[in-house]
């Protein structure tokens, strides 16, 4: 007789064979130790050889969501949320536990992730600066010159439109020889077939943006479009035909949906996927009263719990889109050379400290989502709790593909703890927000920020009470994770303190462009001040005939 059993991920038969005596049980051990020595052979690495190296990894698609919270992933503990295919993802590849943007704001963080460089070195800080084209290189530029094909689809943020006329030869595509925007999508939606759409009510920011309720959709009402005719599903496809189309060609991809960023889109189908009264709802500390924007302070309960399940319909919608994406790269046999990166471009509140959108310190804006996928099988659904910042992604994307680095990256390349030779990355990660003057320094177990209150919040998001003058925050996550108490001023921290005011300003002082100017007569904190205050010059998004646009040489 016979039975079925597995060794090693392996099914095999075992014949088992009616002979009670010693010497058939000693050739029966004998075979089965020469099959698991055979088996071993098979799948272990030869001696010195990393099994990274067998991986022959050739193409890179970026998936970057825009103000995903990483609480709302089901690969990081909501069960909740539905994301099945960004799980899949964190199943087959590894997540990071520990990974910062380095500014919770979209434009500045989304130049950091293409460059290596941390925003202040970019010359992006605010939210309307264009993206200089001058003196950065992002990682297209530097793929397309080892003649890789490289793509963007969905949202850049770029914001060469501002001085669009003062462009001599057109925009800068920052390296992309395609791209696929929110132009592209019209176009190719009013060529397709009108369909029929329920009567029923739909989302329409005219004339809502002075209703901060209506304008974060806290109804939860959807977009007039079916999923099939949606524009994160329009991305999706594209970005797979893109790939479809390559041939042997290797290839970059950028596909940078908007979603869930408010006012949360979502096509009709995913309409009322979330009850709001069943809504996990923060309450937050009196620690947070101080930084409430006005517009969020007279928010009613339902309203919140509202706005909060309008997020988790356009998570879900984004999830699906993803899905296509991992779908068609095994389809077309991409799954096994391709590299995936999920990762949004900043984090968001949902009702955390009291308010909603990013633009703060706390860890809800600036603690993110990253899994990385190298095939199906490298270190599969394994966790990393090593510190991480964006601006070390492409130093670690170009390792990953074997193509030389750029010259001018400020990250470090995560190879190291990918092939797990090393456990520990940084010794803290760095965050600045200069719309508010406003910078961070983590480790893994503390986190201090400054903001030299210059003024109240900007961009919309003042609290009323004008400017807080220097302010230093000094929190031990480890015991306090939700940041409620505040130690910058309990002299049994003076020293802690005192070191990551330092940890801040070495940072500066090692990437800053403008450090060589720093005056040496000011003090640390003064050196902090003069720092944290934005060169940007662009679009004054408070001015009401925005967009505003200006040129100064």
């Amino acid at each position: 007789m016979s039975f079925r059993s597995t060794l090693r991920g392996r099914e095999f038969t075992v014949t088992r064979l009616h002979l009670p005596t010693f010497q058939a049980m000693r050739n029966f051990f004998a075979v089965l130790s020469t099959s698991l020595l055979f088996l071993t052979l098979q799948t272990r690495p030869a001696v010195g050889q990393n099994p990274r190296d067998t991986l022959n990894l050739k193409n890179v698609v970026v998936i970057l969501a825009d103000d995903h919270m990483m609480k709302v992933t089901g690969a990081y503990g909501n069960d909740i949320i539905r994301t099945p295919n960004i799980d899949k993802l964190s199943e087959q590849g590894i997540t990071f536990d520990r990974a910062y943007c380095n500014a919770p704001i979209c434009s500045a963080s989304r130049a950091s992730l293409l460059t290596g460089k941390y925003p202040h070195a970019t010359g992006v800080n605010l939210l309307f600066t264009p993206f200089p084209d001058d003196g950065n290189v992002t990682i297209a530029e530097h793929l397309q010159e080892q003649s890789f094909s490289t793509a963007l689809f969905g949202k850049s943020h770029f914001n060469n439109w501002i001085w669009q006329e003062l462009y001599e030869n057109g925009l800068p595509d920052h390296g992309f020889d395609t791209l696929v925007q929110a132009e592209e999508y019209r176009q190719w939606l009013a060529r397709q077939d009108s369909l029929p759409l329920p009567d029923v009510e739909y989302y329409n920011r005219q004339g809502t943006r002075d209703n901060v309720a209506e304008w974060m959709n806290w109804r939860g009402l959807p977009h007039p479009v079916y999923d099939e005719q949606s524009e994160g599903t329009f991305y999706a496809q594209q970005a797979v035909e893109f790939m479809k189309n390559q041939g042997e060609k290797p290839f970059f991809v950028w596909l940078a949906f908007k979603e869930p960023h408010h006012p949360y889109y979502f096509p009709i189908e995913y309409a009322g996927k979330y009850r709001p009264e069943r809504m996990f709802m923060p309450i937050g500390s009196p620690e947070d009263d101080r930084w409430v924007p006005e517009k969020f302070r007279d928010l009613s309960e339902a309203e919140r719990r509202g706005i909060i399940a309008s997020y988790y319909n356009s998570t879900e919608y984004m999830d699906k889109n993803v899905g296509l994406v991992l779908k068609g790269l095994e389809e077309l046999q991409l799954d096994t050379n391709t590299v995936v990166l999920y990762i949004s471009d900043n984090g968001y509140l949902l009702n955390d400290h009291k308010r909603f959108e990013k633009h703060t310190m706390w860890e809800e804006a600036v603690h993110q989502p990253m899994i990385l996928r190298l095939g199906k099988n490298f270190r599969a659904g394994e966790r990393e709790d090593a510190l991480v910042e964006y601006i070390d992604v492409v130093p670690t994307l170009l390792e990953l593909i074997a193509q030389d680095p750029i010259a001018e990256v400020q990250g470090k390349s995560l190879i190291p703890v990918i092939d797990q030779e090393r456990d520990r990355h940084r010794p803290y990660t760095f965050s600045e927000y200069l719309e508010d003057n406003m910078a961070m320094i983590c480790t893994d177990q503390w986190k201090y920020m400054f903001t030299t209150g210059r003024r109240d919040l900007g961009i919309g998001y003042q609290t009323g009470y004008g400017p807080s003058g220097i302010d230093q925050r000094l929190y031990h996550l480890s015991d306090d994770p939700r940041e409620t108490k505040n130690l910058a001023k309990d002299p049994d921290y003076a020293e802690l303190l005192e070191k990551m005011q330092q940890w801040m300003l070495d940072t500066f002082m090692r990437t800053h462009p403008d450090a060589d100017h720093c005056p040496e007569g000011l003090s640390l904190l003064g050196k902090l001040v003069w720092f944290c205050e934005p060169r940007d010059i662009g679009a004054d998004q408070s001015l009401r005939d925005f967009p505003y646009r200006v040129f100064r040489e």
